[in-house]
């Protein structure tokens, strides 16, 4: 039985490390970015939260209200004034200067945040469970999972139902030919890593109401974020999902087998997929 429980905590905790990578997979997707600061961001959008819900005395998840759209004018702002300018042939301009986004980020939060660990107060939520059978589930796992999978279902329809998921394919195909079609591939990219910052402060809600955060933890989720973006395929977002399913089952399995297993278990299971599949379980198919 506690193996069962593992698998399905595990696969709850799944839901959280796939919100994780979503917005990574949707900017490589659309613009074949790596961003180095995506896990400061997570953390970026946490403190947002917390500000939001002292400031205002509103639970956690109302603070999505004012977070998410802050969230996605920061990601547009920052692609038009900063990474537009970095992109080309050459993978490295924008991996140095997200980099360096990174450092500026976790060193404004130390200043402004202190080192001090914070987590937002979600009252009940945190607490409450339901029974199914033998099994005790969360309701904020279970409300995480939940909301990955619609997130994802969303992303997924934007990125194939609608004109502008049509010109965010259309840019990833060939941004020249998007270009003399009437696109500004500047534009498109700057929504592209709007959207993506949207997901991201879906994603550090959920964090700062699960566990505590400070301004150093940036690094270990933009780790989650990768793995699980690689295990998935780079590209594909419902294998993003199977790949925070597969780290989150890894680590929850290694923690029942030993308790400090939990972390290597997960990047194990990350090694072995890629040694075994190296474009991740389901890569991504150009349209």
């Amino acid at each position: 039985m506690d193996f069962v429980n593992a698998l399905v905590q595990g696969t709850l905790l799944g839901g959280l490390y796939a919100l994780f990578a979503a917005g990574l997979s949707l900017i490589f997707g659309v613009m074949r970015l790596v961003n180095i600061a995506h896990g400061d961001l997570i953390v970026l959008a946490a403190y947002l939260g917390l500000t939001t819900t002292v400031a205002l005395g509103v639970h956690p998840l109302v603070a999505l209200i004012v977070v998410v759209p802050a969230m996605a004018g920061i990601g547009y702002v920052l692609q038009r004034a900063v990474l537009n300018h970095t992109l080309g042939d050459d993978i490295l301009p924008p991996l140095l200067v997200t980099f360096g986004l990174s450092v500026i980020i976790q060193n404004a939060l130390l200043e402004g945040y202190s080192a001090d660990p914070q987590k937002m107060d979600a009252g009940a939520l945190e607490t409450a469970s339901v029974a199914l059978g033998p099994l005790s589930l969360g309701v904020l796992p279970l409300l995480t999972f939940a909301i990955a999978v619609a997130v994802i279902a969303g992303l997924q329809w934007c990125f194939y139902r609608t004109p502008l998921g049509r010109a965010f394919r259309a840019t990833s195909d060939n941004q020249d030919i998007a270009q003399l079609m009437g696109l500004n591939k500047r534009h498109v990219f700057g929504l592209a890593m709007a959207l993506a910052l949207a997901v991201t402060a879906v994603a550090g809600i959920l964090l700062g109401i699960r566990t505590s955060f400070d301004p150093s933890v940036g690094g270990g989720r933009l780790i989650f974020g990768f793995e699980a973006v690689i295990i998935g395929g780079l590209g594909n977002l419902w294998g993003t999902l199977v790949g925070g399913v597969i780290l989150g089952v890894a680590q929850t399995v290694g923690a029942t087998i030993n308790p400090g297993w939990q972390l290597l278990a997960g990047h194990i299971a990350f090694l072995v997929i890629l040694a075994v599949r190296p474009n991740g379980l389901f890569p991504r198919i150009s349209a």
